[in-house]
């Protein structure tokens, strides 16, 4: 059999194939040619890719952060559900604070007590003033009595002179205990304002708008420091990481128009660009195919999406879907029709309606 019969013959298959498959997606799935047509120039895009431009698989993702516990304690309340949309320092999670708020309580009475023991050491200096100040009257006194008068004796002017000195070292000692307790006073409102950042550490806030990924913890569980409460996705960071060849990776420049194509609505093009290459090659992973041979070393290439354009289509976003980028590898390189950008409208569904058409009856 010559090749053209061949190609003759399987053309005669495949046209009431693909013609029983078409019937059978409109009339039983209740799709559209739209969806059918995106479907398929998604099947066959790969091999209608011209030149200039590289393909791979991968899933949608978004950077994922953890909202954590500073402090061990017993978690008191969480307010937010998986799926839920936060805002940037929402209240997420609350622990509890008895034990911190009794910590206040005695720390604030430390505080008063040191202010009370700071004024009573600064009346001590104010009473070892006035006596060393009657101390040196004293000893001026003695000592122009003793160049006049023969019964003032020598004796009497050195006790004067001790009791000079001792009343400086008494207003030292009371000096310096002033300056002990304006040290405790500062100790305590140290210890307050630490309690009181503890206390405030107890409220955990969602470090970043998002979505609510994962509650890992529950009201009531004791969570040690560092414990995970929640887990929320970044919606404005959301990508697409592939693996490309060597060749192509080569030739991939940071900032490149890619597009993304999802297999849920094949019909919608998604604008996008090359955010980041791998500086080293590494084995393809088993779970992403490529159509280079597994064992070929490849470049990790992330495709991401817009924030300003995340935005608009925030409801929409969903990790985890297995879809297919085009990376231009060449500024020269024109976008084929089928590739060109194509998006729902804003805060519509994702997925093309199942209803049956209505009849015509």
């Amino acid at each position: 059999m010559t090749r053209r019969r061949r190609w003759l013959l399987a053309a005669a298959i495949l046209v009431p194939v693909l013609a029983v498959a078409t019937a059978g997606w409109m009339f039983v799935g209740g799709g559209n040619l739209q969806t059918l047509a995106g479907a398929v120039q998604n099947l066959l895009g790969d091999a209608a890719l011209p030149d200039g431009f590289a393909v791979g698989n991968g899933r949608i993702e978004a950077t994922e952060v953890d909202v954590a516990t500073k402090l061990a304690g017993r978690l008191a309340e969480v307010r937010v559900q998986e799926g839920d949309r936060v805002e940037q320092g929402q209240v997420v999670a609350v622990l509890d604070t008895d034990a911190l708020e009794a910590l206040q309580r005695q720390v604030r009475a430390e505080l008063r007590q040191a202010e009370q023991e700071r004024q009573h050491a600064l009346a001590v200096v104010e009473q070892r003033e006035s006596e060393l100040d009657f101390a040196r009257r004293d000893l001026d006194r003695l000592q122009r009595l003793s160049r006049t008068d023969q019964f003032v004796s020598e004796e009497q002017v050195d006790q004067a002179r001790t009791g000079v000195r001792s009343a400086e070292a008494a207003l030292w000692a009371s000096r310096v205990q002033v300056a002990a307790a304006e040290a405790a006073i500062e100790a305590a409102q140290a210890g307050l304002e630490r309690v009181e950042v503890d206390i405030a550490d107890s409220t955990l806030r969602a470090p970043r708008g998002g979505r609510v990924l994962y509650r890992l913890a529950e009201p009531g569980e004791v969570l040690g420091v560092g414990g995970k409460v929640l887990t929320l996705l970044d919606l404005g960071d959301v990508y697409m990481v592939i693996f490309l060849p060597t060749p192509a990776a080569g030739r991939v420049p940071l900032g490149a128009p890619a597009r993304i194509v999802l297999d849920a609505a094949p019909e919608y093009v998604v604008p996008a660009e090359v955010s980041f290459v791998a500086p080293r090659a590494q084995f393809t992973p088993k779970q992403v195919e490529t159509q280079s041979v597994r064992e070929s070393l490849a470049f990790r290439v992330k495709v991401r999406i817009a924030p300003d354009l995340l935005a608009r289509y925030e409801t929409l976003v969903k990790t985890g879907l297995p879809g297919v980028a085009y990376v231009q590898l060449s500024p020269d390189a024109s976008w084929p029709e089928h590739l060109e950008p194509r998006l729902p409208p804003p805060r519509s569904s994702l997925w093309p309606s199942t209803s049956p058409a209505p009849s015509s009856d």
